[in-house]
């Protein structure tokens, strides 16, 4: 297990939180997606979360998305490329993403 200790970097790995109608759901059951750098692993990912929001992690699933291409008329160009974390947390732990 890589242990960082500049904590600079520990912040960088999670990009931002995925918030889609299906990821709300899930909320619910303690389950979280983050955009990641990609090239990070499970292990930093684990680290990073619970350092950041101070929870404990049980699982970690990521997913690493290829380039799409999209056209707008006859231009054509490319969706950038990225890595997807799932995280569940454990039963007792929480994490705010949506402020009152």
């Amino acid at each position: 297990m890589i242990i960082y200790k500049n904590k600079r970097k520990i912040i960088d790995i999670i990009k931002d939180p995925i918030i889609t109608d299906k990821t709300t759901k899930s909320l619910e059951d303690n389950i979280y997606y983050f955009k990641v750098t990609r090239n990070s692993n499970k292990y930093e990912i684990k680290q990073a979360v619970e350092t950041i929001f101070d929870v404990k992690v049980k699982k970690v699933n990521t997913i690493s998305y290829p380039p799409k291409t999209r056209r707008v008329g006859k231009f054509k160009g490319y969706i950038s490329q990225y890595k997807k974390a799932i995280i569940k947390l454990d039963n007792e732990y929480k994490i705010d993403l949506f402020e009152d």
